[in-house]
């Protein structure tokens, strides 16, 4: 039964496996050839197009099609097609870091990456790169490799200027190599065609932050390049800017409370000075605890005189910005007083003029007892410089304006103080001041001054009256113990 069904089955014909047999056999044999010969490479071309779809998409290996290209060869030597393979091949080659410390040791290799720096700068200097996905990767990756790096510990002292005690800037060896790539970083952050949106996939939070530790440099050219790469970065890259801002506040509170030592607050103060500038009105409040948390604590270090021009600069923008501010600095300016260093008191007193030209009248008498009370010490300072930038705050109209409006509160406070430089200061120059600034009182209300005379006459007998019963005290006690000795109980 089963050979019959099987015997009615059609069977295979011979001819088609003969590739001889006869010509209308192999015609039709050719037809099927052809036509799966076009089906593979339709296929094939499918498969490609995919590939390189997956490549963008997903780029497992940024060099790929960069490897093909050998990266000693001239961009003048490249076809044009193949100079982008070529950049990406080069900015590869120049992931490599050199030891420094020994200028003997691998001399050519230093200076054949020297020179693809060079031309990696002069080929982004002329645009004719294109900043690819890939291309951004491989910038990224060798500025990191060459830019990131942890600094020695720090030796320098400071002295009460702000300056350190070697007065001699300290330089990078690698200086070479290193002002190149900043000088490529700046020109790829500032690149007219970058687009942003990639970019920022790699200059992320992460290599920010790097960039931000790199202002504790000791090489001052280092820290000016940083300067305005951070600068261009603030503006060009506006999802960064809270993060920044934050960043820079955690590096000024760990400056100011925990280690006092960093090489880079003034040029991070410069930056901020024209961030600040660009603040909208009304201020919001993380900008004023910035001000607050930041800002006023700066005055505290031993080191503000190397940073405290552009400290000035920043609190002068939130004051212009917002003038109910200047009551709070002020305050904050006595708060951090310097009491033993003299040159602290003369940048502060400089500081406090130009705040007190800016203040109104309300803000003033907010504030203008503590703030005089502070002055009357400063009138009296033995330093004559000091005694000398106190009694010129006088010699500025609107602060005479100010005062002279408020002198029934004020005369009484830096009265004694007047008094006591023209008994016993040992300046000539710090007297003729204190002359003046009490004939300016004495032309606009004598009655006052007679008045604050009468009252410090009195309150001077006082005080003598009180230090010779204090005396007899003292001398009565001594007395009573001369005669009358303490028995010194001893425990066992």
């Amino acid at each position: 039964m089963l050979k019959q069904i099987l015997g009615k089955l059609p069977k295979k014909s011979s001819k088609s496996d003969a590739p001889d047999s006869d010509g209308s056999n192999s015609g039709n044999n050719t037809i099927h050839l052809g036509t799966f010969t076009n089906s593979c490479n339709v296929v094939s071309t499918r498969l490609n197009v995919v590939k390189r779809m997956s490549s963008v998409i997903f780029p497992s290996n940024n060099t790929a099609g960069a490897e093909m290209v050998e990266p000693h060869v001239s961009f003048n030597d490249a076809p044009n097609t193949e100079k982008q393979n070529l950049f990406v091949s080069k900015l590869n080659l120049c992931c490599s870091v050199h030891d420094f410390s020994n200028f003997d040791k691998n001399c050519a290799e230093k200076d054949l990456k020297r020179q693809v720096l060079v031309e990696l700068v002069d080929f982004v200097s002329s645009g004719s790169a294109k900043f690819t996905e890939p291309a951004i990767a491989s910038t990224c990756k060798m500025c990191a490799a060459n830019l990131f790096r942890d600094f020695p510990s720090k030796s320098r002292s400071y002295s009460s200027r702000g300056e350190a005690e070697d007065d001699e800037p300290m330089f990078d060896p690698a200086w070479s190599h290193l002002q190149l790539v900043y000088d490529l970083l700046f020109r790829f952050i500032s690149y007219s065609s970058l687009d942003v949106k990639v970019a920022k996939r790699y200059l992320d939070d992460a290599f920010i932050l790097k960039l931000l530790n790199l202002f504790d440099s000791e090489d001052p050219r280092e820290r000016d390049c940083l300067k305005t790469i951070l600068h261009r970065v603030y503006g060009k890259f506006m999802v960064h800017r809270p993060f920044i801002r934050k960043a820079v506040s955690n590096i000024i509170y760990r400056f100011v409370f925990e280690t006092e030592r960093h090489n880079g607050i003034a040029e991070l103060l410069e930056i901020f000075g024209s961030v600040i500038t660009g603040f909208a009105v009304p201020l919001k409040e993380e900008h004023k605890m910035f001000l607050w948390r930041a800002l006023i604590p700066l005055h505290k270090p031993k080191s503000v005189g190397a940073y405290h021009q552009q400290l000035t600069y920043c609190v002068m923008q939130f004051v212009d910005k917002e003038p109910r501010l200047a009551s709070t600095v002020v305050n904050g300016l006595l708060k951090y007083w310097p009491v033993t260093s003299s040159q602290k008191e003369l940048m502060f007193l400089s500081e406090l003029e130009e705040l007190l030209e800016k203040i109104n009248m309300a803000e003033f008498e907010k504030i203008m007892v503590p703030l005089f009370r502070r002055v009357a010490c400063c009138l009296n300072s033995s330093h004559f410089q000091v005694a000398e930038r106190a009694h010129f705050l006088w010699n500025n109209d609107e602060i005479l304006n100010l005062i002279m409006h408020n002198r029934q509160v004020i005369l009484p406070l830096v009265f004694p103080a007047l008094h006591r430089n023209t008994q016993n200061h040992w300046n000539q120059a710090v007297l003729n001041l204190t002359q003046n600034v009490r004939k300016m009182f004495c032309e606009i209300d004598e009655e006052l001054v007679l008045a604050c005379q009468s009252k410090f006459e009195e309150e001077n007998s006082k005080s003598i009256v009180v230090a010779e019963r204090r005396r007899l005290t003292w001398e009565r006690l001594e007395t009573a113990a001369a005669f009358q000795p303490v028995a010194c109980v001893v425990a066992c």
